[in-house]
């Protein structure tokens, strides 16, 4: 066998050169490939284990702050709507300094009227109101002409003097055996 030379006369006198060409298995996917050729060095590991660490201990601490901000824009939200409140009170106590206000409101609230005034209250002015009947309310003013206490009094002699019997719900005398309603 001759002695191989290396270099490029090596490869000039015809000799072989072999090189090693990396063949990937059909069972190793790609992304095992990707895995294997990832090199870390103690410092990258050191770094990447501090990042994972300082997630770890601010996530919590995120989410404290997280919440607070959304309470103290609830608590400025509440704020603002008692200031304006706040407005419409001071509007309305303003208001009520005002003597004709107070007259408006009398009239209107407690129906008061001054003296030499007349008031007239009106109940249901709708004209389409009907009655239970299905008959339309009259628009005249109508008197009775029964003696309402005539009435009462003969009511309660008829209630008095009645033949109809009596209520059998009486309280039962103690010592006295129970009886029942139906002999």
């Amino acid at each position: 066998m001759a002695k191989s030379t290396s270099g490029p006369r090596a490869e000039r006198a015809g000799s072989i050169r072999t090189e090693r060409v990396p063949v990937s298995m059909p069972e190793e996917a790609a992304s095992g490939q990707w895995l294997r050729s990832i090199r870390l060095s103690g410092f990258a590991i050191t770094a990447l284990g501090l990042i994972v660490l300082s997630i770890v201990v601010l996530a919590p601490s995120l989410r404290v702050v997280i919440e607070q901000r959304q309470q103290i824009s609830q608590l400025q939200a509440q704020v603002k709507a008692s200031k304006s409140s706040l407005v419409d009170l001071a509007e309305q106590k303003a208001r009520w300094n005002d003597p004709n206000y107070i007259q408006a409101q009398a009239r209107e609230r407690l129906s008061y009227v001054l003296p030499g005034d007349y008031s007239y209250l009106v109940i249901n002015d709708d004209p389409t109101t009907v009655k239970a009947g299905g008959q339309p309310i009259s628009n005249k003013i109508q008197t009775t002409e029964v003696d309402w206490v005539k009435s009462v009094l003969s009511s309660v002699f008829t209630a008095g003097l009645s033949d109809a019997p009596a209520n059998k719900l009486v309280a039962p005398v103690i010592g006295a055996p129970a009886t029942s309603g139906t002999h």
